[in-house]
């Protein structure tokens, strides 16, 4: 199983908040931090205010920033989410399953059980957890080491 770019970058998004959560970040520190392009982060973010994990603000002083507290975003949620819409194999794809032999595979059900016990392993498990108590991501992703790799031009 693989994830997609859109629930990396939301993953990614998720925690340069996180460690930033002192402030309202803009969409360019994030894509700079997560070596992202500003346009799919663009996507990435109004998919996340819509979820409810963030909220953006626009204008001058605006940007993004959690919407609740890092402990009560649940990871879980949020990749079942943005991957529950992706079908793991041809045969969960509904009207555009050409299988031949989808009424007789019994990998269809192997597949789903194998699904959901990855959503399962991810439920629970809140944001903070992820960021709090990390150096090397703090290091990573802090403002402080984000603005000394790519300084504001003014």
């Amino acid at each position: 199983m693989r994830l997609t770019l859109r629930t990396n970058l939301a993953m990614r998004t998720l925690m340069f908040c996180a460690v930033n959560n002192d402030r309202t970040v803009r969409k360019a520190e994030v894509a700079k931090a997560c070596n992202a392009s500003e346009n799919h982060l663009a996507h990435v973010i109004v998919i996340l205010s819509q979820l409810g994990v963030i909220q953006t603000t626009r204008g001058r002083n605006g940007g993004l920033r959690l919407a609740r507290p890092a402990e009560e975003i649940d990871i879980g949620e949020v990749i079942r989410a943005l991957e529950g819409t992706v079908p793991f194999a041809e045969c969960f794809e509904g009207a555009e399953n050409h299988c031949p032999i989808v009424d007789h595979c019994r990998l269809r059900g192997v597949l789903a059980n194998a699904v959901e016990a990855f959503y399962k392993a991810l439920d629970g498990i809140a944001l903070s957890e992820l960021t709090q108590s990390n150096p090397g991501l703090i290091a990573v992703l802090g403002m402080n080491s984000v603005e000394q790799a790519f300084p504001r031009i003014c």
